[in-house]
């Protein structure tokens, strides 16, 4: 370190009189801050020097982040995928029962076809049971084929004097009598056949209806003629 140089403060050390006093040098330590504690020592001001006002500062407006924005797409694009898949299971439901339900109709139809199949073999089986030729091995048969239809549901009507129904008769004879009220089924060429409640193939039948009833007078059918003056034009006006 480099001695300081004090003599201009102390005075002149080499004037020699003992008896003349040195001046005192005083030395005043104004820092703000304790240099070995580094508080503020007391009476001093921390505080920053004043700022000379400036111009005003506009507002601060909010301004969403890129983060929010990608929230919002992400939110967006998962509702949008949200109901595309929400379609696309109810689609694939109405598939499915769509699937089912065509499954079960093939397999009616198919059941119904074979059905259909094997019912001029029953016609003859019916034929041969009438003449009295259903005897023996050919009966046991007969009857073992007639029990693997009722399994199935298939089942035969038509039979005299049943009321005649158009959806499950088909009438190739006609008559009238006065015996009947309705019309009837008096004579049957070929029995029908259904399967539950579907109608495989019509009865083959004679139907009869009744005799429209004449008007009557004292027992005996006339001809009611007409009354002129109910058929003569009116001429008041």
């Amino acid at each position: 370190m480099t001695p300081t140089d004090t003599s201009g403060l102390y005075g002149d050390a080499g004037s020699g009189d003992p008896e003349e006093e040195p001046q005192r040098v005083v030395i005043r330590d104004k820092r703000r801050i304790d240099p070995e504690t580094g508080a503020v020592r007391e009476g001093q001001s921390a505080a920053a020097p004043p700022v000379p006002p400036g111009p005003p500062v506009p507002p601060v407006v909010p301004v969403a982040e890129e983060g929010d924005t990608a929230v919002a797409e992400m939110a967006k694009e998962l509702a949008e995928r949200t109901e595309d898949l929400k379609r696309v299971s109810a689609e694939y439901a109405n598939y499915r029962r769509r699937v089912d339900r065509d499954r079960v109709l093939i397999s009616e139809m198919a059941q119904d076809r074979l059905v259909l199949d094997l019912l001029p073999v029953m016609d003859d089986l019916d034929r041969a049971r009438e003449h009295g030729d259903l005897t023996g091995a050919f009966k046991s048969t007969a009857d073992r084929l007639t029990a693997v239809l009722d399994r199935a549901g298939v089942h035969a009507f038509g039979a005299v004097g049943d009321p005649f129904d158009p959806a499950m008769h088909e009438a190739v004879l006609h008559a009238e009598s006065p015996d009947v009220d309705v019309p009837t089924c008096t004579h049957v060429m070929r029995p029908g056949y259904r399967r539950g409640e579907r109608v495989l193939r019509a009865a083959m039948v004679g139907v009869v209806d009744p005799v429209a009833k004449e008007a009557t007078v004292n027992g005996s059918a006339e001809d009611v003629a007409p009354n002129p003056e109910d058929i003569a034009p009116s001429t008041e006006h």
